[in-house]
């Protein structure tokens, strides 16, 4: 049986949180939940999707110094290249 945070809870990873972000998906989509529980579903699941954009934001940052601030696009040429060589 999954645990339930609290609404005000941080959670304990990215992962963690878009597991809670779908299981809450889940049961607003059936349609059974009491008004005042979906509205609070609705709310942690803004919580959970600012969490989420954060975490992505930190990431890309930390990808833009191990990169020097040069991130480079991605080109399957540069590979189609290497083997005909």
């Amino acid at each position: 049986m999954s645990k339930k945070l609290p609404s005000n809870a941080t959670p304990n990873s990215f992962e963690s949180a878009m597991a809670e972000l779908s299981e809450l998906v889940t049961q607003m989509e059936t349609g059974q939940l009491p008004l005042e529980a979906s509205i609070t579903a609705y709310q942690r699941g803004s919580d959970l999707i600012k969490y989420c954009a954060a975490q992505l934001e930190k990431v890309e940052q930390q990808v833009k110094i191990l990169d020097a601030g040069m991130l480079k696009p991605f080109s399957t040429d540069a590979s189609n290249h290497e083997d005909q060589a």
